[in-house]
């Protein structure tokens, strides 16, 4: 981070969110894939699972003390057909300015 420097490691932080589809997202996706390029209803769910964890993952990092987050990564596995969970993390650290 340009102009900070790390003081202290405090390790790892995450966030999770599990997200399902439902039928309505479904019908306009499929129609959607039918008709090729991006399938919009999947992107806004997608999004949403992301912002999710990342909101979650923000609350762990301060929780733990930390003011910064250094790394951070995104996973997603479908636990269940329709029913995706969304993990971001990364490793928590206080800053200061340089």
């Amino acid at each position: 981070m340009p102009g900070f420097r790390v003081t202290r490691h405090i390790g790892l932080v995450r966030g999770v969110t599990v997200r399902s589809r439902n039928a309505i997202s479904d019908a306009i996706g499929g129609v959607q894939s039918m008709l090729g390029g991006r399938v919009g209803a999947y992107v806004k769910l997608a999004e949403a699972g992301r912002q999710e964890a990342y909101d979650e993952l923000v609350k762990h990092a301060e929780a733990h003390g930390a003011n910064a987050i250094l790394a951070v990564r995104y996973d997603a596995t479908e636990i269940m057909p329709g029913v995706t969970e969304v993990l971001a993390y990364g490793t928590g650290v206080i800053v200061e300015p340089a």
